[in-house]
Parts: structure tokens; C-alpha cells; sequence
């Protein structure tokens, strides 16, 4: 008994220790709780990266039913709001993602006839945010200290049209050796109003599975003490004449 409780109670610890991207916010304007986002019953993590559950977490973790039909609009040029809890229902955790589940967090985005689509392969994805480690200091870090939450903008030179959004927390406390990089990652259903024209070139260009290796120094990396981490996955795209850059 004593020994069933013990692993009841390390399950519990690991499955807190996930998280799910859950609430969207459009220049500081709550667009819902799970409105918009394919949001999946299970916290646990995606480690294969020749799956593709690594493109919107759909597979091993099923959606969560009825799967949001929202589709949130978004100005190009805006600022959007990616909040994360361990749990589907964070009415009352303020928690993200467990202290030590140190990495990066990034954003990407897939041009797509219908934001509604159930078919996300063939894709083709581009980076418009990604933090890693600075001054010492993770993405995870900065995202437990914000309740959660993380900000990025949306490039204000795209087309208009429908698009999904891919946000994505890469754990590497554990990734000495692979599989040991845990995934998290949910999509985004928007539909983008813009006045421009602009796509990124096709070396900017990245498609899931495919955009990470094994053997990518971000992906199979020992962090003990290091002070400098390459994020994986393509450059981040940035309109011309844009001030933006990748932390």
C-alpha cells in the first residue's frame, strides 16, 4: 500500500509538472477560456519528433470534445497573450509549469485556407517569437514569474487571411540524451486582418515533423551551467525594417 501511494503521488507530481496552453489575449482582450485553441485532455508532453502530434498535439492526446469552433480575430501588428496552466481547468491554479522544467518558449505560424482545418500536415509553419536563455534567466522562468502568461507580436506586414497559431514550450531539464526533450504545444485558430503583403522567404520556412533534429544542440543539450542556448527551428521572421529580434 505504502508503495502504491508512493507512485500515485510521483504520477501526480510529473502530470503537475505539465502543462497546456489554454487562453488566448488579443492587446490585453480575454478572448476565453479554451476559445479558439485545439486544446488536448492530457498535460503530458510530446518527445518523438518524427510524430505528428509534434505539429498541434492532437494525436496521443486527444483533443478536448467538442473542439473550439471559435476562430479569434487578430489585427496584424497586435499583441497577443499566450497563457499556460497545468491543468484544463486553472480556475484556481495561478501555476504554469514546474520551476525546474527550464526552456524555451516560441511561436509560429501556418498560412491556411480554412482556420477551422483538421488536416495540419504539409504545412508550412514560420517563427515570429522565440525566448530562450538571457543573462541566466529562461523563458520558463519569466513565464512562471507572469502567472503564466507570455507576450509576442504578431508581424504587421503579413497577408490577411486564416492562420494558425503554434505556441510551444520546449522542457530541456532532462534532455542529456533523446528522447529527453519534453514538447508542449497547442494551435491557435485566427483569422488576421492586415493591409499587407509580405511572406516569409522559403529559408524561413519550417515544417513539423521536420523543423527539429535529434541532434539539434537546442533539442540534445545538457544545461548544467551553461550561459548560452540556441533555440531551435528557423531564424524568427521579422517584417523589413523591423526592430524586433530573437532573445
Amino acid at each position: 500500500m505504502r508503495y502504491l501511494s508512493f507512485i500515485l503521488l510521483f504520477l501526480a507530481a510529473r502530470a503537475y509538472a505539465h502543462t497546456i496552453f489554454q487562453r488566448m489575449y488579443v492587446d490585453g482582450v480575454d478572448q476565453g477560456h479554451l476559445a479558439g485553441i485545439r486544446v488536448p485532455d492530457s498535460n503530458w508532453p510530446v518527445m518523438d519528433l518524427s510524430s505528428n502530434d509534434i505539429i498541434c498535439n492532437g494525436g496521443v492526446n486527444p483533443y478536448h470534445l467538442p473542439i473550439s469552433q471559435a476562430v479569434i480575430e487578430v489585427p496584424a501588428g497586435a499583441t497577443l497573450t499566450a497563457e499556460w496552466h497545468p491543468t484544463i481547468d486553472n480556475t484556481t491554479l495561478d501555476d504554469s509549469i514546474r520551476a525546474d522544467h527550464k526552456g524555451p518558449l516560441l511561436a509560429y505560424l501556418a498560412h491556411v485556407e480554412d482556420p477551422l482545418t483538421m488536416n495540419v500536415t504539409n504545412l508550412s509553419w514560420f517563427k515570429i517569437y522565440a525566448s530562450g536563455l538571457q543573462s541566466g534567466t529562461w523563458a520558463t522562468d519569466t513565464l512562471i514569474a507572469n502567472a503564466g502568461k507570455v507576450n509576442f507580436t504578431i508581424p504587421s506586414c503579413i497577408p490577411p487571411g486564416a492562420y494558425l497559431l503554434r505556441h510551444e514550450i520546449i522542457a530541456v531539464h532532462t534532455a542529456e540524451t533523446y528522447p529527453g526533450a519534453q514538447f508542449y504545444m497547442e494551435c491557435a485558430q485566427l483569422n488576421i486582418t492586415s493591409t499587407g503583403s509580405t511572406l516569409p522567404p522559403p529559408s524561413l520556412s519550417a515544417s513539423f515533423p521536420g523543423a527539429y533534429q535529434s541532434t539539434d544542440p537546442g533539442i540534445t543539450v545538457n544545461i548544467t551551467g551553461i550561459t548560452d542556448y540556441i533555440v531551435p527551428g528557423p531564424p524568427v521572421f521579422e517584417c523589413p525594417g523591423s526592430s524586433r529580434y530573437l532573445v
